[in-house]
């Protein structure tokens, strides 16, 4: 999504709790120290259908909210 957004392309990345620290400190290493990404809940393997569906709804409602105000 990084490169997506340098292209100037709307993106957004998707990160469970347990990786937010990575994806943070990977952002900064591609000059995007700032970068923001919608945070889920972890683990995503063993959820149930309807988690899986309450972390999907909340990554987009985290992506539309970084998307609209860029």
């Amino acid at each position: 999504s990084v490169t997506a957004e340098r292209l100037q392309v709307p993106a957004f990345s998707v990160m469970t709790s347990r990786f937010a620290s990575a994806a943070e400190m990977m952002s900064r290493v591609l000059g995007m120290p700032d970068y923001r990404f919608a945070e889920i809940g972890h683990p995503v393997s063993s959820a149930t259908d309807d988690e899986l569906r309450a972390m999907a709804r909340t990554a987009i409602e985290q992506g539309i909210t970084m998307l609209v105000r860029g």
